[in-house]
């Protein structure tokens, strides 16, 4: 059956949907557009100047008169005088700034020579000024307010007596307490008293260069608005008359350059299609094309020419373009196992420490990404744990995140601060960041003894702490700036105390925004949920289910971000004990009775409480009757326990002849009883009741240990 071609637009379709009318229509469109658009950047612009202007004055008067008062009165010891009483006084005092109570707190500063000075000279400038009010002022962060110092207003009844005071906002303090006098300091804020006001100010410092006080001058910003309606109407007017010359004499332009050329295209185009249906190949359907427009309409004839001749050689090219993708896919894989590898990845990662247990993962959103993790020992005692983001994906991030991680390992040798860390970190990556990358690094270290986690945050996220017999909640700590931001950025540090059973979960913002196909983030809250469904288990089942419950939720929707986490569980110093006893037989009931005391503290299971017993009647066994032969000597049982692990540790320990009782063969128990060799069935019973066994001859002394999981 024949394929059935494309529908052709009928004679009235084409009069409807003419080229010629959508110019038409998208001119007229787009010029009014135009207008809107001009209209709407010329208000802003005019907006902008003006209040610029008033801004600049407020700012202007006010470095003049801090540059007065600093040359004629020194105004350090009446702004620390006023600012002392104030802060003196408690929050019921301060309630009410306009009770008679009140102002008597303050009311000898009107006889002070300094203030009689400073009134003096910023009535002055007051009186030589279009502004709205000059003062001397100061403000409180921990109140959030502004508190008057000096204000010479004519009106007694409108002037702000030294120690009144107003709320203002906290971030508008911030910026005025942090400026470090760059551009003009200001703020702009709709007052339901004054409208639109503009404060601009000029800090005075004191000779210590902490600032005790600010000149501020007010500005009304109503000016901006009564003129904003006569420009209005004059810049429409003038854009009105520009928009119709320009409408017409587009349209006309628009049908000769534009419709024309595009029909000839089509034309053209449509030859090439009857042909390719007909079978008819090496016709050039584009070359007999005159068009002369000298744009992208002549570049298109061009390029659908050139389209002709280059099928050939593309489809020629396709196996070559396969086969070097095939190869770069090879080394992005080899370069995401070299990542990899580069991150700490066996675990458990200290078989040996029975403080605690971490267990960390990486999967990158690409071949290879900038998310990383690490934790190493900084000396016996300390752990330090980093997460870290570096900005961007692929090769360029994972390079940035090599750098990165060494230099962070390398400083945390040097410090036990992290805030000190990544402030050094900091210096040395804005020395040489010429790409403008950055990394958000959340780093603690945890001092295994005591428990007590320093941490330093810079711009990552939160952390998730689980203590013990409580859910997991997220730590709401101060960040820092980015990583490779600002060279001069000083990082300060927090402290979290981790008890045992306490466990830490970390992680880069791929978790919380992953996204599923309807555009939805899994988000923290889902993440702390997902945390408290395995909340008793292990740290590596904890980190299992996160990445379970991410991918049920993204489902089928591409992986945008990496998805890295770490979990650690923090058990505290092991409870060791030990009992020496004469190593013979009639010792076993008292060194069985001590540790079984230690199981029952520990609520042993009978059954796994049996299996130590007999481990123990067997080694001590050996010990009283092989260790020493015929002289007396001592053993030593030790134990160490640690009631959030769950786990027992029994060590055996003598000074008799070196015996390795786990080289021994183990007996063929597949043999009948009286076919076996003679020996070595009790150890054999031992590896097999038992979750670990070791030994070693130190220091002249018989070593054997033997560890089991104590399952509730």
């Amino acid at each position: 059956m024949p394929k059935k071609s494309v529908r052709e637009m009928t004679k009235l379709e084409r009069m409807r949907h003419s080229l010629s009318s959508r110019v038409f229509h998208a001119v007229l469109f787009g010029s009014v557009l135009l207008g809107l658009v001009c209209l709407i950047i010329g208000l802003g612009l005019y907006t902008v100047a003006v209040a610029r202007q008033d801004i600049s004055t407020a700012y202007n008067l006010s470095r003049n008169a801090s540059a007065i008062l600093q040359k004629t009165v020194d105004t350090e010891d009446l702004s620390r005088e006023v600012m002392k009483r104030y802060r003196s006084m408690s929050d019921e005092e301060r309630a009410d700034p306009y009770s008679k109570a009140y102002t008597d707190h303050f009311a000898d500063i009107y006889e002070r020579e300094d203030y009689k000075t400073t009134f003096s000279v910023l009535s002055d400038f007051f009186k030589s000024s279009d502004v709205y009010a000059i003062y001397l002022a100061m403000y409180d962060e921990k109140t959030d307010a502004i508190v008057y110092i000096v204000d010479p207003e004519y009106d007694p009844d409108e002037q702000c007596k030294p120690g009144e005071w107003e709320h203002a906002d906290h971030n508008e303090i911030e910026k005025f307490l942090n400026w470090y006098g760059q551009g003009m300091l200001y703020g702009i804020d709709n007052t339901e008293l004054y409208g639109w006001i503009c404060s601009a100010g000029v800090p005075m410092k004191a000779q210590s260069g902490e600032t005790v006080s600010f000149v501020l001058s007010d500005v009304t910003l109503d000016n901006v608005t009564n003129g904003i309606w006569s420009f209005v109407l004059q810049f429409f007017v003038g854009i009105l008359i520009v928009v119709v010359l320009y409408c017409v004499l587009f349209l006309r332009r628009m049908k000769k350059t534009i419709v024309k050329p595009i029909n000839a295209i089509a034309e053209a185009a449509q030859l090439y299609t009857d042909d390719k249906k007909a079978g008819v190949e090496n016709v050039e359907h584009f070359a007999n094309l005159n068009i002369r427009t000298g744009d992208e309409i002549e570049n298109l004839a061009l390029t659908v020419k050139d389209m002709e001749y280059t099928l050939t050689d593309y489809e020629k090219n396709l196996t070559r373009i396969t086969a070097e993708k095939q190869r770069i896919n090879t080394e992005l894989s080899l370069a995401n196992k070299i990542q990899a590898d580069m991150l700490p990845n066996i675990f458990p990662a200290f078989p040996e420490r029975d403080e605690f247990n971490i267990y960390a993962s990486m999967t990158p959103a690409k071949e290879v990404g900038g998310d990383f993790y690490d934790f190493f020992f900084v000396d016996e005692d300390h752990l330090a744990m980093v997460m870290a983001d570096v900005s961007g994906k692929g090769i360029p991030a994972a390079m940035f995140m090599v750098m990165a991680k060494g230099i962070i390992a390398t400083q945390c040798m040097s410090h036990h601060s992290p805030a000190q860390i990544l402030t050094d970190v900091n210096k040395a990556i804005c020395v040489n960041n010429q790409e403008k990358l950055f990394v958000t690094v959340w780093l603690g270290i945890l001092d295994l003894k005591t428990g007590e986690l320093t941490a330093a945050n810079a711009g990552h996220e939160y952390p998730i702490l689980k203590n013990p017999d409580s859910d997991f909640k997220v730590v709401k700590d101060k960040h820092g700036f980015v990583i490779g931001g600002f060279e001069e950025m000083k990082y300060t540090e927090y402290t979290l105390q981790m008890e045992p059973g306490s466990k830490l979960f970390v992680y880069t913002d791929g978790v919380p925004e992953a996204t599923n196909s309807d555009e939805k983030m899994f988000g923290i809250e889902r993440t702390v949920e997902s945390l408290n469904k395995a909340k008793d288990e292990s740290a590596n089942a904890i980190l299992e289910n996160v990445v379970r419950d991410v991918h049920e939720f993204v489902g089928d929707a591409e992986q945008f971000d990496d998805l890295t986490m770490m979990c650690i569980e923090y058990f505290g110093k092991p409870t060791v004990k030990e009992l020496t006893m004469p190593a013979s037989t009639d010792s076993l009931p008292e060194i069985t009775s001590f540790v079984d005391a230690e199981l029952e503290s520990l609520n042993c299971p009978p059954t796994i409480q049996t299996k130590i017993d007999i481990a123990i009647d067997e080694i001590f066994g050996n010990i009283a009757n092989y260790a020493y032969k015929e002289r007396e000597g001592e053993a030593t049982v030790r134990v160490k326990t640690n009631e959030n692990k769950l786990e027992i540790t029994l060590t055996f320990i003598d000074s008799g002849e070196p015996f390795n009782p786990l080289e021994s063969e183990d007996p063929d128990t597949t043999l009948p009883a009286d076919q076996r060799k003679i020996g070595g069935l009790g150890i054999y019973m031992v590896k097999n009741s038992m979750d670990d066994i070791s030994y070693e001859y130190k220091d002249g002394h018989n070593i054997l240990t033997i560890k089991k999981i104590i399952d509730q």
